[in-house]
């Protein structure tokens, strides 16, 4: 599929039919995500997923109300997290610049979007979220204290066409010197 087509048609979708995930087209994700640049090449984007509805059910539970709703037959999820103080860091663990850590979330949202990309283009769709139960996540995958939880997401087929909300112009968000 075209990228700019892939753009175009992934969306944040709140509204899944019941199917199962193929755990080789979410490993195959992953490989096109490491090859999203990061500092130094550090790759400190880590994956945790919960596949088949069981697994799925516990990752639910972690979740707000409202989003539990928007996760209906997901069967399937991920949670993001990236190693610490090492994006940002020099090799002695100075911090380099004013954004310290942000550079290793910069770099797993860069992470992110590759594999959002490869998901799509393989079928499936996606739901970030941002609010979730750390501590119940963290201990559900054994995720260590060195690593920042970022988000969760919920992978499955959509259930319909999710409409394109508004997004703003080029010149609105941009500066051309």
């Amino acid at each position: 599929m075209e990228l700019k087509l892939l753009f175009k048609e992934r969306r944040s979708v709140r509204a899944y039919r019941p199917s199962d995930v193929d755990v080789q087209v979410l490993k195959d994700a992953v490989s096109c995500a490491v090859m999203a640049p990061s500092w130094k090449n550090s790759e400190t984007a880590r994956y945790y997923f919960a596949v088949g509805e069981e697994k799925a059910k516990k990752v639910m539970a972690l979740l707000p109300e409202f989003n539990q709703r928007s996760c209906q037959n997901v069967s399937a999820f991920l949670v993001t997290a990236f190693e610490t103080g090492i994006a940002g860091f020099s090799a002695a663990g100075v911090q380099a610049d004013s954004m310290g850590n942000g550079w290793g979330a910069y770099d797993l949202g860069l992470s992110n979007a590759y594999f959002l990309l490869a998901l799509r283009e393989a079928g499936y769709d996606s739901l970030i979220m941002g609010l979730r139960d750390e501590a119940g996540l963290r201990t559900l995958f054994g995720i260590p204290e060195s690593q920042q939880i970022m988000g969760v997401i919920a992978i499955g087929k959509r259930a319909g066409e999710p409409v394109l909300r508004p997004r703003k112009d080029v010149a609105e968000i941009s500066s051309f010197l």
